[in-house]
């Protein structure tokens, strides 16, 4: 099992907040510089209450990192947090023990965690010892407190998870003594002075007390469906934890959470992990529902049965009858004898179980299994969190019709995609919802509540109301005349109480998919209108493109993303031009016929095209480590506290590895201490892993002792600089393959970019004349200050400023993309790129942005011109502001 794609970018966002981590003072300021890099600007009030930038971080936690990431229901939030714990520990373990606290908030949820984790078999502990190397050991709280096989050595040599749910820690300290966890425990004297910190060990408690231990490991903290533990006494649970780090996962992150990585919505479906659109249907009455389900279910199954010969993929529909929850004395005998009724539909018992807080019928049952014979299963809300099981796919509620009937604590159970692909037959791929309720709307906006409580929006649901029998004249006479008064008590009826006579259900009839239909046509104008509406959903999904910057408006800062269109009178030139970029001629005549657009014979540009050939054992190792103690001191002192504050690891087993790593010939230091570092390294591609591990080693060849110790106490400082060393040697390289290759014309430019018809941006700047688009993005006072001269030119017709990170258009060379500042047109239609610089910015850095750009416009033509200006200096191939104009006027 691997890491999907929008999963892959969770775990990249993680390490790269993670890196910010490193570098700064405080978790707070970390969290500030890592948004203000992805938004490009930093936190900023404005005077109507609104804000620009991300909100600054929460600081819940003291003396640990607080951070979130939002998953949409059925995202894989549990396979995300298995893979964060080897990007976490590559950060943070310094030799000290690998522990981790995974906190659940049911006891349901507990034990699936904890046989998730534990089984050999199961995807997520496989991925877990593909990370730790077999090295894992999952506890639950008993046998901690038994002290079974957890000691001192065992904390040391592997990762140790231990599965608690909120209420085994979640307890006013007042009252500590009335749980295990706070007790002396003679099951764990052998901790008392081996790994047990005196100074952090709880008022009042024994050094042998579970929750001293666990302090004393300084635990890494997963809080699961983290929404849960927003309360005075979870903040309390987790300060006693003395966590490392507390990484909350959930689909609906609280106001004080500290999002550094989202998951759209939208990703899951392109992905096919879950089953939309939701597809609701009012009925009139609950045996309209009952008989609707029944019908629905069998015909779900009769197409898995189909899909199954075609794909070998076992489904077994399931229908959760929902029952209602607000009836005043209602008992468990009531969910009995809704089971009764069914059984008297000839349902076999077998088949109907009852899964409430005080029934669980389901314990012990695995649902997916082919020999399992459930398809009916009757609750309330128990089944609200922690029971994933993708064969489920009818909602159907038996509240009385008087009711709003309230899905949202249990929607997000039918969500989840049998085996997380796409079926053959569209029914397969929805998920449905029944209902008999005269309070629709009201339902609706239960049912809209749902999906945005499991990450989705009101436009991920289907609706339809049953419409009223039309009655003729003497219908409406006989019943005007003849019938009884209509029962106006309000009052909620008992969900058991339905009419078998009025079920038109058969289990025994035998049925097949040509005759379900034909038998009730009720359910046969349900599913054509289905199938018309998934087929418009798909559409829309394969039109819909994930915009990132969009998502962090609407998911993660809670606002709504402003477009704007291009000017009317600009929009047939601007749909005529075609802005060239670099493209690479293949190398090799091999055919894709898995991905036909592989088999053009250019391809755009990446750096990574250059390197063929680029090999680190050519060069030198020189690397200036002399600055280090200086960035040391730089980023370990706070000047509030005069104290530092990023390491918040134990000391003692920093010390430990350090030993261990010295006590070792010095070929095996040079080994492990690279290790370390080139673990650290993050992704180099295309440099293989085991290139870089024999560069690092050449780099640390004739260490100290002392220098040993230094690298494993600052080891973020030594990966900046061999990182940034690398980094300088592709680049040269890449340069120097990119030269050759326009000689020998196998690198062009290409029309390839077009201006996108509404752009949208975090901050916009003031309205200036002969903009391409309505408003275009915020600029510096000389960004604005030169456009405004060049707006004034009456040659040019409009001027669009460059967005980037990825949205604009990007001169794409032998480094990372350029995005210059400024694309103009003008009346003889010349395309002119501008790259404005401040005079602190004549350095290497814009001598390369300039050589690309003038390689750019030889080779795209000459009607395409690129300038870098910069306000007053004279640089060589550039201009100032004021001698640009000049050239500006006669293009």
């Amino acid at each position: 099992m691997e890491l999907k794609p929008y999963q892959h970018n969770v775990i990249k966002e993680l390490e790269h907040f993670l890196s910010h981590v490193q570098k700064e003072k405080t978790p707070a300021k970390a969290f500030n510089q890592y948004w203000e890099g992805k938004l490009g600007m930093p936190y900023t009030p404005q005077l109507d209450g609104s804000f620009e930038g991300m909100k600054p971080y929460k600081d819940n936690i003291p003396n640990a990192i607080h951070i979130a990431i939002k998953v949409p229901t059925a995202g894989g939030k549990t396979f995300i947090a298995c893979n964060a714990l080897h990007i976490i520990d590559r950060h943070f373990n310094k030799g000290n023990a690998k522990a981790v606290v995974w906190l659940v908030p049911w006891s349901n949820l507990l034990q699936q965690t904890v046989k998730n984790l534990s089984d050999p078999d199961h995807p997520y502990r496989q991925k877990l010892n593909s990370l730790f190397g077999n090295r894992i050991e999952v506890y639950e709280k008993e046998q901690l407190l038994q002290g079974a096989n957890f000691n001192p050595t065992s904390v040391t040599e592997q990762l140790n998870i231990f599965v608690f749910n909120f209420s085994s820690l979640r307890i006013n300290s007042r009252k500590k003594d009335d749980r295990k966890v706070f007790q002396e425990n003679g099951a764990l004297e052998s901790f008392r002075n081996t790994i047990v910190e005196k100074e952090l060990v709880l008022p009042d408690t024994d050094e042998t007390a579970l929750i001293n231990v666990i302090r004393s490991l300084n635990p890494v903290v997963i809080v699961d469906e983290s929404h849960n533990a927003e309360s005075d006494l979870s903040v309390e649970m987790l300060n006693n934890l003395n966590p490392s780090l507390v990484l909350d996962l959930t689909a609906t992150p609280k106001e004080n959470s500290n999002i550094i990585s989202f998951v759209n919505a939208l990703a899951l479906k392109k992905e096919n992990m879950v089953k939309l659109p939701v597809v609701v249907y009012n009925h009139h009455k609950k045996e309209e529902v009952i008989t609707s389900a029944l019908h629905l279910q069998r015909q779900l199954e009769l197409l898995a049965i189909e899909e199954e010969k075609l794909t070998g993929k076992y489904i077994r529909p399931i229908i959760l009858f929902q029952a209602q929850s607000n009836i005043k004395g209602k008992n468990n005998t009531t969910f009995q004898k809704i089971k009764e009724q069914l059984v008297k539909l000839q349902i076999p018992e077998e088949q109907i179980k009852i899964k409430t807080s005080g029934i669980d019928e389901l314990k012990g049952i695995n649902l997916s299994d082919k020999e399992c014979k459930v398809r009916y299963i009757i609750t309330v809300n128990a089944l609200k969190e922690g029971w994933d099981c993708p064969n489920a796919y009818i909602l159907a509620s038996l509240a009385d019709k008087s009711s709003a009937v309230e899905v949202e604590q249990i929607l997000g159970r039918v969500l989840r995609q049998p085996y997380v692909v796409k079926h053959q037959n569209a029914l397969l791929n929805m998920s449905f919802v029944l209902t008999a309720s005269s309070k629709f709307n009201e339902t609706l906006d239960n049912i809209v509540r749902g999906l945005q409580d499991s990450g989705f929006s009101k436009d991920d649901y289907y609706a339809e109301e049953k419409p009223e029998e039309e009655l003729t004249p003497n219908e409406i006479l006989t019943t005007t005349l003849f019938d009884e008064p209509a029962n106006t008590d309000e009052s909620p009826k008992s969900d058991e109480d339905f009419d078998l006579e009025q079920i038109n259900y058969d289990h025994n009839e035998d049925v097949s998919l040509d005759t379900i239909h034909t038998n009730n046509p009720q359910l046969s104008e349900l599913t054509q209108k289905a199938e018309q509406q998934g087929a418009e959903f798909e559409r829309k999904i394969r039109e819909i493109e994930v915009d990132y910057e969009t998502s962090i408006f609407t998911e993660v800062m809670k606002t709504s993303p402003k477009h704007y269109n291009i000017i009317d009178g600009f929009k047939s030139i601007a749909k005529g031009i075609k802005l060239p970029q670099f493209f690479i001629q293949k190398k090799d005549d091999l055919k894709s016929e898995l991905f036909p657009e592989l088999n053009e014979e250019w391809l755009q540009l990446h750096k990574n095209s250059l390197l063929d050939g680029f090999k680190l054992s050519k060069y030198n190792t020189e690397v200036t480590f002399n600055e280090i103690s200086k960035d040391i001191k730089a980023v370990d002192f706070d000047e509030t506290k005069g104290t530092a504050t990023v390491r918040n690891f134990n000391q003692k087993a920093k010390n430990i590895l350090v030993d261990t790593i010295l006590a070792n010939p010095k070929p095996s230091q040079i080994k492990q201490v690279s290790s370390i570092i080139v673990s650290k390294l993050g992704d180099m591609t295309p440099i293989k892993e085991q290139e870089l591990t024999s560069y690092v080693g050449r780099v640390f060849e004739d260490l100290s002792n002392e220098q040993i110790r230094d690298i494993v106490e600052n080891d973020f400082i030594y990966v900046k600089k061999i990182r940034d060393k690398i980094n300088s040697l592709s680049n040269k390289y890449a340069k120097e393959r990119f030269k050759v290759l326009i000689d020998k014309n196998q690198i062009t430019a290409r029309n390839n970019f077009e201006f996108p018809e509404k752009i949208s941006f975090l901050s916009p700047s003031t309205n200036i004349n002969k903009s391409l688009y309505e408003l275009e993005a915020k600029m510096n006072n000389f960004e604005q200050t030169m456009i405004m001269e060049v707006a004034a030119l009456e040659n040019i017709v409009f001027w669009h400023r460059n967005l980037e990170r990825g949205k604009g258009f990007a001169l794409n060379g032998y480094s990372s993309n350029h995005y210059p500042d400024f694309i103009l047109y003008t009346k003889k239609g010349n395309i002119i790129l501008l790259e404005t610089k401040g005079d602190d910015r004549v350095n290497e850095d814009s001598k390369n942005k300039n050589i690309l750009g003038k390689t750019w416009e030889k080779l795209a033509g000459e009607k395409f011109k690129y300038f870098m200006v910069f306000q007053t200096a004279k640089v060589e191939n550039a201009y100032n502001a004021k001698s640009v104009i000049e050239v500006l006027k006669g293009l």
